[in-house]
C-alpha cells in the first residue's frame, strides 16, 4: 500500500503505502539483501518494513464472537479445500502418463497410490494441519504472517537473519502470486475437459468454454463473495460425497488396491525407477497443491474448523477417490485419458462434468480471494504500492476486492488457458510454485518452533528436516518440467521479488531525498512568536512522523499566510497484528498553540479510515466535524535524475509504480471535497 511517488502524506516524506508508519528500513545501495533489512528510522508514510511493523500486545486484539463450529467447518470446505479437492481430476492421470512404460503398470499404479497417500499424510496432515496451523499470528496465517512471527522471534541484533526471514516471506508471497495464476486455469480447464468424454466432437470448444467461464468468474468479483460464498460449502459437501461414493464403488470391485496403503509400495517405485522417480514425483505434488492454502485461510475460519473439515471429510474423500481411480485403472488401463470421469457410470457423466466445473470454479474463487487477501497484507506492510481496496461485505472483514489485481490475474489466467490449451500441458507448469512456498513455510516454521514455541531444537530440526527433504524432492521433480512450462510461475515469482525490492529501495531513497527538509515540531512551535493569521476550522495534515512538521503545512503557511485555529498532525501506523481493538485505535497528544498529534493504529488485515479514526478521538477530548475540517496532502511528482543509485531500469519501474499508486485520499477514505493537495517535484 505504498503511496505513489507523487502522493505524499504532506510531511515532505513520500507516502509510501499510505499508512504513515513510524519506522522503515534503511536500505543500503550496494547490498541486495539490505532491501529487506530491518533498521529503524523515521518512516516514509506507509512504507513499513515487514519486520519492523509496530508491535501490539495480544490483549489489544479485538475479541470475536464464537460462531458455530459446524458453520465454520462448512465454510472451510467451500473455501479452504477447493483447490486440493479438485486435484483428483488430473493427478493420478499425470503420474501414470509421465512415468510411461518405465516399470510394470500394476506396480506403478500401486506405487503411485502409495506415494499420493503418504504425501497427503506427511505434507498436508502432519506438516500443515497438525504442526504449522499452530503458528497462529493472533488469528491469522499465511506466509506473510509466518514471516512476521519468525522475524520478530529473532534477536533485534540479528539483522541479517531477520532480513533473510523477511526475504523468504516475500519470495513466498511472489510464489503464491504465480500459483494464483495457474490454479484457476488448470482447475477449470481440467473440469471442462470432461465434455470430451461426453461429446468427443466438442473438443475444439473446450478452451473457448473455459475462457468464458473464467471471464465470468473474474467479472463477478466486484460483487463480492458473500452471497456466492454461502453456496460454496454445500456444493463442496456434495463434491466430496461424490468423490467418496465413486471411490468406494470402484474399490469394491477391486479391494486389493487398498494394499497400496503400505509405504513399501512407494519405496518400491523409488527403488525401481531410481532417478526416474522424479518424473513420478512431479505428478504426486499435484495431490498436495492447495495444502498450503489451508494455513493462509486460518484467519477466516480458525484452526479447529479447518482441522475438523480435513479429518472428517476431505482426507477420507481424497483417499477413497484416488484409490478408486487406481482400482479402475488396474482393471481398465485404457481409461487413463479420462480417468476421473471414467469412474462415473455413463448416465452420470453430464452431471459429473457440471459438478466438477462448479468445484473448479470454487477452487478458482478461493485462489482469487487469496491473492486479494495477500495483496492487502503486502500493501499494509509497505511491500507494494497502494491500490484501491473495496470491502464487499458490511459484516465480513476478509471479503475484499482489489480491482487492479483482479484484472491482472484475469489477463494472466486467460493467457495461460489459451497458451497451454489443456490441463495436461498446464500441469507441467503447476506445482513448482507450491513446492517452493512449502519449503519456505518449513524454514520459517523452524525459527518459530525453536524461538517462540521453545521446542527442543534437535526434535524440530529432525522433524522439519524430514519435511524439507520431501519438499525439496518435490521441488526438484517439478524443476524437471521447467522447459515444459514450469518456468512461468518462477518467472512470475522472480518478477514479483524484483518489483517489491525496487519499490522498497526506491521508497528508502526518496525518503533520504526529503529528510533533510524536515523541521522538528517543537522547534516550529517555539518559533511561532509572531503567530500567523488563524482562521476558523480544523486542518488535518497527514504525516509519516508526528515529531516533524509536514512540508504541506510549511507550503500552506508560505503561500497562504494562514493557519487554522486547530491543526492536527495525523500519523497512521500499521502494527504487527491482524486487527486492532477499537479501544486502542487512536492516541491523542496536545502540543499546544492549537496543535494536536493523532496516531491511528491499524492491523495489517485492516483498511485505514482516517475520518472514522478522527471521529473516535472524541472520548480523548478532540471533537471532529467533517464539514469544518480540511485535509492537506502532499503530492510529490517524481522525475528521473541524471544519475541515480537505482539504475535506469529500476528508476523507470519505480516511477511508474509510484505514479500508478492509488491516491492518498482514496486509500485513506478521505472525502475528496475536503482534500487539498500541495505538490512538489522531486528527482529520484
Amino acid at each position: 500500500m505504498d503511496p505513489d511517488p507523487g502522493d505524499a502524506t504532506g510531511n515532505g516524506r513520500p507516502n509510501g503505502n499510505g499508512n504513515g508508519n513510524g519506522h522503515s528500513p534503511t536500505v543500503g545501495l550496494t547490498s541486495g539483501l539490505d532491501v529487506f533489512a530491518d533498521k529503524p528510522r523515521p518512516a516514509i508514510l506507509g512504507d513499513e518494513p515487514l519486520s519492523q511493523v509496530h508491535h501490539e500486545d495480544p490483549a489489544d486484539q479485538p475479541k470475536h464472537g464464537h460462531t458455530a463450529t459446524g458453520t465454520l467447518t462448512l465454510g472451510a470446505l467451500g473455501v479452504v479445500y477447493g483447490d486440493i479437492g479438485t486435484s483428483p481430476i488430473y493427478t493420478l492421470r499425470e503420474i501414470v502418463t509421465h512415468a510411461g512404460t518405465a516399470m510394470d503398470r500394476t506396480a506403478l499404479v500401486m506405487g503411485a497410490l502409495s506415494l499420493v497417500f503418504w504425501a497427503l499424510i506427511l505434507v498436508v496432515t502432519i506438516k500443515y494441519v497438525i504442526l504449522i496451523l499452530r503458528a497462529d499470528n493472533r488469528g491469522e496465517g499465511g506466509v506473510l504472517a509466518l514471516g512476521r512471527m519468525a522475524a520478530n522471534a529473532l534477536p533485534a541484533g540479528a539483522t541479517k537473519a531477520r532480513a533473510v526471514a523477511m526475504m523468504l516471506s516475500i519470495v513466498g508471497l511472489a510464489l503464491f502470486f504465480g500459483d494464483g495464476l495457474i490454479t484457476p486455469a488448470v482447475s477449470v480447464l481440467g473440469a471442462v475437459e470432461g465434455i470430451e468424454k461426453v461429446r468427443p466432437e466438442l473438443k475444439p470448444y473446450i478452451v473457448p468454454i473455459a475462457v468464458v467461464i473464467l471471464t465470468l468468474v473474474f467479472l463477478i468479483q466486484a460483487r463480492g463473495t458473500g452471497k456466492v460464498g454461502r453456496l460454496f460449502g454445500p456444493v463442496m459437501c456434495v463434491w466430496f460425497a461424490v468423490l467418496a461414493g465413486l471411490g468406494v464403488w470402484q474399490i469394491a470391485q477391486n479391494p486389493a488396491v487398498l494394499a497400496a496403503l503400505d509405504p513399501r509400495y512407494a519405496l518400491a517405485v523409488v527403488g525401481q525407477l531410481g532417478w526416474g522417480v522424479f518424473l513420478v514425483l512431479g505428478g504426486v505434488v499435484l495431490a498436495v497443491t492447495g495444502g498450503e492454502a489451508l494455513y493462509a485461510d486460518m484467519g477466516h475460519f480458525g484452526r479447529r474448523p479447518i482441522r475438523i473439515a480435513w479429518f472428517a471429510v476431505v482426507l477420507p474423500s481424497l483417499v477413497l477417490t484416488y484409490f478408486g481411480q487406481g482400482a479402475l485403472l488396474l482393471r481398465h488401463p485404457e481409461a487413463l485419458d479420462h480417468l476421473f470421469f471414467e469412474m462415473a457410470p455413463a448416465w452420470a457423466l453430464i452431471p459429473m462434468v457440471a459438478l466438477a466445473t462448479a468445484a473448479a470454479v470454487i477452487a478458482s474463487q478461493a485462489t482469487i480471494s487469496g491473492v486479494f487477501s495477500l495483496t492487502h497484507q503486502a500493501i499494509q506492510l509497505g511491500l507494494l504500492p497502494r491500490m484501491t481496496i473495496l470491502h464487499t461485505s458490511e459484516t465480513e472483514i476478509g471479503q475484499i476486492y482489489v480491482p487492479r489485481m483482479n484484472w491482472l490475474q484475469m489477463a494472466g489466467v486467460l493467457a495461460l488457458v489459451v497458451g497451454f490449451g489443456s490441463s495436461s500441458n498446464l500441469a507441467a507448469a503447476y506445482g513448482i510454485a507450491v513446492t517452493g512456498a512449502m519449503i519456505i513455510d518449513a524454514l520459517l516454521a523452524i525459527i518459530v518452533a525453536i524461538l517462540l514455541w521453545r521446542w527442543n531444537p534437535v526434535l524440530v530440526l529432525a522433524m522439519f528436516g524430514l519435511f524439507i527433504v520431501i519438499d525439496v524432492s518435490l521441488f526438484a521433480a517439478n524443476a524437471l518440467k521447467i522447459p515444459d512450462g514450469a518456468w512461468f510461475p518462477l518467472a512470475i515469482a522472480a518478477a514479483g521479488v524484483y518489483l517489491i525490492g525496487t519499490w522498497r529501495r526506491g521508497r528508502a531513497l526518496l525518503y533520504e531525498q526529503l529528510q533533510g527538509s524536515s523541521l522538528p515540531v517543537s522547534m516550529f512551535l517555539e518559533r511561532m512568536e509572531r503567530a500567523p493569521m488563524r482562521v476558523t476550522g480544523t486542518a488535518v495534515f497527514m504525516t509519516g512522523d508526528i515529531d516533524t512538521v509536514p512540508l504541506a503545512l510549511l507550503h500552506n503557511l508560505k503561500h497562504n499566510k494562514v493557519l487554522h485555529e486547530r491543526v492536527i498532525l495525523m500519523q497512521v501506523l500499521t502494527v504487527d497484528v491482524p486487527r486492532v481493538a477499537d479501544t486502542r485505535r487512536v492516541e491523542v497528544r496536545r502540543l499546544g498553540k492549537g496543535f494536536h498529534a493523532v496516531i491511528a493504529r491499524y492491523g495489517f488485515m485492516e483498511q485505514p479510515d482516517v475520518p472514522a479514526a478522527l471521529a473516535s478521538c472524541r472520548p480523548h477530548g478532540l471533537a471532529y466535524d467533517e464539514m469544518q475540517t480540511s485535509f492537506f496532502l502532499g503530492r510529490e511528482t517524481l522525475v528521473p535524475a541524471a544519475r541515480t543509485p537505482l539504475g535506469r531500469w529500476r528508476q523507470a519501474i519505480f516511477i511508474a509504480m509510484s505514479t500508478t499508486a492509488a491516491a492518498t485520499k482514496i486509500f485513506f477514505r478521505i472525502p475528496p471535497n475536503r482534500a487539498v493537495e500541495l505538490g512538489a517535484q522531486v528527482e529520484i
